[in-house]
């Protein structure tokens, strides 16, 4: 544990963070919100990913639309710093706006059968942790990537391997959820994210789940209570359309919440029940939102999610 926490304090000093993190406060506690509003609101950056804006466009853009918190993907985080941005200064942005990284979207090969394969996919996994420390990110995307359509892997076995990338966690203070893609061959339901955190036996393990996925890959939503013994701390919330059919819907037919089908209501309060106190990250891939504006879509997006969560109580 000492060696653990030294290591993490060792790479704060190194970009600066120690002061200020202490200077951060969460800017929404679980314990300040009002009873219709149990959850956190974060902008997944994809949602605003057409529009093709700079990380602190976004964050900007983010903190003026009301969320409270982000979740950038590794590849915008790397484009910032290729084009010369400064990590340091963007995790000031982040603080100075009051919005905190909830989460970070990521591709590495963590769960991969092939040896050589999995192995850059923990060095991936390692460099991408470290770059979203580097700006005070809490937590990264642990997806099948790479195993989508790949013979499926014995729980068990991606279990260790899950477990192999929270040591990552442990060494760089950033923290793995496993995430599910519907329609995997590989974590492609709630159940088997919820197995392969339980079966790791790290303390720290964590689901990531997803409205459109627990469709996609016909979860049973009853799953969602068993993260009061598995917890999530991010929920990648949006809604989908009766058309196109399960089989044939894909990311880009996401809509705002409250705009399809989804049984919102139902898994709002199922999560409360589990004690689930997290963030709703908005995640959408709709091309129909991006002709319009990106304020407009930030602003539509946390909104229609409000008062689908404020309906499942009221």
């Amino acid at each position: 544990m000492t060696d653990r926490i030294l290591t993490r304090r060792a790479m704060l000093r190194e970009t600066g963070a120690i002061l200020a993190a202490a200077a951060w406060p969460e800017p929404f506690s679980p314990q300040d919100r009002p009873p219709d509003e149990p959850f956190g609101y974060c902008l997944n950056t994809s949602t605003l990913s057409g529009f093709k804006l700079s990380l602190p466009q976004v964050i900007d853009l983010a903190a003026e639309a009301g969320y409270t918190a982000i979740e950038p993907w590794i590849r915008d985080l790397e484009a910032f710093v290729k084009g010369g941005g400064s990590l340091r200064d963007l995790e000031k942005r982040l603080q100075d706006r009051r919005l905190t990284v909830e989460s970070a979207i990521g591709f590495a090969e963590w769960i991969v059968d092939a040896d050589d394969r999995r192995s850059r996919g923990l060095e991936t996994m390692k460099r991408d942790m470290e770059l979203v420390a580097r700006i005070g990110g809490k937590r990264i995307a642990a997806a099948p990537a790479g195993a989508y359509n790949a013979p499926p892997i014995d729980l068990d076995r991606a279990a260790e391997r899950y477990r192999a990338v929270c040591e990552l966690g442990d060494k760089t203070g950033v923290v793995p959820q496993v995430e599910f893609w519907g329609g995997s061959k590989n974590l492609g339901k709630l159940s088997q994210a919820i197995a392969v955190a339980s079966k790791s036996g790290h303390p720290k393990a964590c689901v990531l789940p997803d409205a459109y996925h627990l469709y996609k890959g016909e979860s049973d939503l009853e799953d969602l209570k068993k993260l009061a013994q598995v917890p999530a701390h991010v929920f990648h919330i949006n809604d989908y359309p009766a058309d196109p059919p399960r089989e044939k819907i894909g990311d880009q037919h996401r809509v705002y919440p409250g705009d399809g089908v989804a049984p919102l209501g139902r898994i709002f309060r199922d999560l409360r029940a589990a004690g689930f106190r997290g963030f709703l990250s908005l995640e959408l891939f709709n091309r129909e939102y991006w002709k319009t504006d990106p304020t407009t879509v930030a602003k539509t997006g946390i909104e229609k999610t409000r008062a689908a969560v404020r309906r499942a109580f009221a």
